[in-house]
C-alpha cells in the first residue's frame, strides 16, 4: 500500500477514531505491513475466522472472533 495508503480516505478515519480513543502507541516500525486475525480450530476443523486488513487501522469485529472461537472443538486424543 506504501504511500497511496496515506491518501485513502478510510485511513484518515481509522487514524482519528484511535486518535480520539486515547490510542498512544509508541509510532516505531516499518508501518507499512498490514496485519490480520486468524482463529484455527482444532484437528481439521482449520481456519474459522480470517480477517485481513484492507487498509490501515482497518480493525475485525471483536463478536465475529468470540463467535468464531465458540465454534472451535477440542481435538479428541
Amino acid at each position: 500500500m506504501m504511500m497511496s495508503g496515506l491518501f485513502r480516505f478510510g485511513v484518515w478515519q481509522n487514524f482519528f477514531r484511535a486518535w480520539r480513543s486515547g490510542y498512544s502507541g509508541n509510532l516505531e516500525g516499518e508501518g507499512f505491513t498490514l496485519g490480520g486475525v486468524y482463529v484455527i480450530g482444532a484437528g481439521k476443523q482449520g481456519v474459522l475466522l480470517e480477517h485481513r486488513e484492507k487498509e490501515f487501522g482497518d480493525k475485525v469485529s471483536l463478536p465475529s472472533v468470540l463467535e468464531a472461537a465458540e465454534k472451535i472443538k477440542p481435538q479428541a486424543s
